[in-house]
């Protein structure tokens, strides 16, 4: 499997800080590159974050705020700036087309890359490739705001017992694979279910049904807490989530690995989130992001 990673480039809500950019997130999967919410200075934290414009395939962006759009100018020119040499596609809230256009041409440059816009105008599958589909749910902010969920199809997991058992090895294994029977074979024989990776991010948002629409059975949940739980009234009244309500969802929809992000300038210590999340009882992985991170996607659960 090739390598499947979260590189963390930003983690500010609203304005940056001294240590903390604003918003920026690329997954990595499977020689495809996912950004997601690409703010102010995602151009210099992908630099220092050893993510090129190549890198690139996807830019999906939850909604309209500064701190999740305003790297997305930059962004476009550097991707064209380096002739990227395959299309890049754009996921966006369509309600905010007059949005993008201005940040894609925000300035004169000289286009050279396909960028296909594929607004999100509702819930549902945005994209299907051989290695993931890509879906959308509707979140609750003051302005219209999705989340995004990554899905690996189902596949098989060869068992070695099973398969000496019945004589394949080698080059046959592959040719079972191929065409599901071999010598009267079948793959069920040999095999056994294996459920895909799930990947969910979700930003700006109160608790709502898309929250756990995206995160159920995740591998990893990339979630916005931007405050912590003493502050519970001023998220719901600014449409966010805190520590302890990002940590609830995680518990309840069985993900694996919780990554908070998205802090306000007003708590100096991040490890508060971390001890919020464990009090309200998700006992899984748990990161609270930092700028320039990496976060490997947990290997596959046998």
């Amino acid at each position: 499997m090739s390598a499947r990673e979260l590189v963390v480039l930003g983690t500010a809500s609203q304005v940056p800080t001294r240590h903390r950019n604003h918003n920026g997130y690329v997954l990595l999967w499977d020689g495809d590159g996912l950004l997601f919410d690409p703010g102010e200075g995602t151009q210099r934290q992908m630099l220092r974050a050893g993510v090129a414009a190549h890198d690139l395939h996807r830019i999906c962006v939850t909604h309209f705020h500064g701190d999740h759009s305003l790297g997305l100018a930059g962004v476009v020119q550097r991707i064209n700036l380096d002739r990227v040499p395959h299309p890049v596609t754009a996921h966006y809230p369509g309600s905010g087309q007059h949005f993008f256009d201005r940040l894609r041409y925000a300035t004169a440059y000289r286009e050279t890359v396909e960028i296909a816009q594929v607004p999100v105008v509702g819930e549902g599958l945005l994209a299907a490739t051989p290695s993931y589909t890509l879906e959308a749910r509707k979140l609750s902010h003051p302005v219209e705001s999705f989340g995004y969920r990554l899905v690996e199809p189902d596949g098989r997991r060869m068992l070695p017992a099973l398969l000496a058992e019945h004589g394949i090895k080698g080059p046959d294994v592959g040719l079972l694979q191929r065409a599901g029977e071999l010598r009267g074979v079948s793959l069920d024989d040999v095999s056994e279910a294996r459920r895909g990776q799930r990947f969910a991010f979700v930003m700006d948002t109160r608790l709502c049904d898309g929250v756990y629409a995206l995160a159920e059975g995740c591998d990893m949940l990339v979630i916005e807490s931007t405050f912590l739980d003493e502050d519970r009234q001023l998220a719901s009244d600014h449409g966010h989530l805190t520590a302890g309500q990002a940590a609830a969802v995680a518990r309840e929809s069985g993900v694996r690995h919780l990554v908070l992000t998205h802090f306000s300038q007003r708590y100096p210590d991040p490890d508060d989130f971390a001890r919020q999340a464990r009090a309200a009882g998700f006992e899984g992985e748990l990161t609270v992001a930092q700028d320039l991170m990496r976060v490997p996607v947990p290997k596959r659960s046998t």
